[in-house]
């Protein structure tokens, strides 16, 4: 049996993603010691296997992409891409898959990390279990904050292990391009990973459930991205599911629901995200291993004044710079609560409050074009109650537009509430369209009325005029 050694913090913080690191950067900031738990790669999924691999291998292909679209680089970029050299590129965006930089910086804010598998073991309690078998007991003052995130949630097909199918993890580290990929799913991990496979020479065929893509955003960004994809050489098919999967002498074979056999080197399964919690011992404090974990806005689960939910794992934004924010009002919250601090501030947009999550969430899907977005859809304001107008613009129309790229294709959705006159949501797509959002976001964020918009003039010539644009449809219509 195994030594057990106990140590007391004030909070322990279960994941050492980008969540986890700047929960504990933002207790360790207030004073608070903390120690932090990692079983895998500091850093996190974002690191190695999401975010940063993901847009090193997308960026070459958006480069490469507006090249062709610009007068005098046109011809000279109508070659192929150099895979290897966008494969390194990748590579060295996740530091080859080594963490010594993120140690270093967890070292450098006074947090303990502890390499293993951290589990709750009964309230403000986790065990820490190491690489070598050694058993640690690791007791929180004030808080334990929960930051392991989600994992690829796989279909129950029969056989599908024995496939060895991708997830977004085998699609941002495989160190070759297959020269067939079948893609399933039609969400973000779907079409930004079949525009860099397509890009480096993979023949993809992305199959579809349901009738489109980026069903989450408005209906014209699923059917931009979707063009562009077809054009560039992508088969995709809508209303489409995949029954059964296997792998004969190599090849994938996944069979579709009107019984047609698709062959491939390689199959993506996009379906979807699962909690990581289903080892995480929440059935010692009561909760559903495998589930996700409720928080009220300050991050705090419910029932439990000690437990917090950080980032993927409480299912309330599923992006990483969402965790994030969530992790500095958890945080701030944690520190607040630990050191008696009155008035705690937990009215919406508060200091202790993640407000945003509910109506300010930006993202940027990189394909091209891009997809970019803030708030609520036109479809997600109407059915909470509002009464709102859409209004669109061609961006094309805008200067800063035909400037940017020969031939520029793209749309602009403004919807603003009727009632109190503030956008309730931005909605982007095209070239270029992803540095933009973040002047959305801060509109609708900071709920600014639409007659103060007008007084924050673009500058021309910019695809940022494409503000002014809108202004003039809702005033004009």
């Amino acid at each position: 049996m195994t030594e057990t050694e106990s140590n007391v913090y004030d909070v322990v913080v279960i994941g050492a993603g980008p969540v986890g690191e700047n929960v504990a950067d933002r207790t360790r900031a207030a004073g608070l010691t903390t120690a932090i738990v990692e079983s895998e790669l500091v850093g996190g999924e974002c690191s190695y296997w999401a975010c940063m691999p993901s847009k090193a291998l997308l960026r070459p292909v958006i480069a490469r992409a507006d090249a062709r679209r610009t007068p005098g680089l046109s011809q000279a970029a109508r070659g192929p891409l150099d895979a290897s050299a966008v494969l390194a590129y990748r590579d060295y965006y996740t530091s080859g898959w080594k963490d010594d930089g993120q140690v270093q910086w967890v070292e450098g804010i006074g947090a303990d990390l502890y390499r293993g598998l951290g589990r709750l073991a009964g309230p403000r309690t986790v065990e820490v279990t190491g690489p070598d078998g050694a058993r640690r007991v690791l007791t929180a003052r004030h808080a334990v904050a929960v930051c392991t995130g989600s994992r690829a949630a796989l279909p129950g097909l029969p056989g599908l292990a024995d496939v060895r199918p991708w997830t977004s993890r085998e699609a941002t580290s495989a160190h070759r391009v297959p020269g067939r990929l079948i893609v399933v799913g039609g969400g973000v991990v779907a079409v930004e990973m079949a525009t860099a496979w397509q890009a480096l020479g993979s023949r993809v065929t992305v199959l579809v459930r349901g009738g489109g893509l980026l069903d989450r955003m408005e209906p014209f960004a699923g059917e931009l991205v979707a063009a562009a994809l077809t054009e560039a050489g992508a088969d995709l098919r809508t209303g489409t599911s995949v029954t059964s999967v296997s792998r004969e002498n190599g090849t994938v074979v996944a069979v579709t629901d009107t019984g047609e056999r698709i062959e491939a080197d390689e199959i993506l399964f996009a379906t979807g995200r699962a909690p990581r919690t289903d080892d995480l011992g929440l059935e010692t404090v009561g909760l559903e291993p495998g589930s996700w974990l409720e928080t009220d806005d300050s991050l705090r689960v419910t029932g439990h004044d000690w437990l917090y939910a950080v980032g993927d794992v409480n299912h309330r934004a599923l992006l990483t710079h969402q965790g994030k924010y969530q992790a500095r009002i958890a945080g701030a919250a944690i520190a607040a609560r630990a050191t008696g601090e009155s008035g705690l501030d937990t009215a919406p947009w508060g200091a202790h409050a993640a407000t945003a999550d509910h109506t300010a969430v930006p993202q940027v899907v990189f394909t091209d074009p891009e997809a970019a977005s803030v708030g609520l859809t036109l479809a997600e304001a109407e059915r909470a109650g509002y009464r709102v107008r859409a209004v669109d613009v061609d961006l094309a129309t805008v200067a800063g537009a035909g400037l940017y790229a020969d031939g520029y294709t793209g749309r602009a959705r403004m919807v603003v509430d009727l009632e109190d006159e503030i956008v309730r949501g931005v909605t982007f797509v095209g070239p270029g369209v992803g540095e933009m959002i973040h002047s959305a976001t801060i509109a609708v964020a900071g709920q600014v009325p639409v007659r103060r918009l007008w007084h924050a003039v673009p500058s021309y010539p910019t695809i940022s005029e494409v503000w002014l644009r809108l202004l003039e449809a809702y005033r004009d219509n």
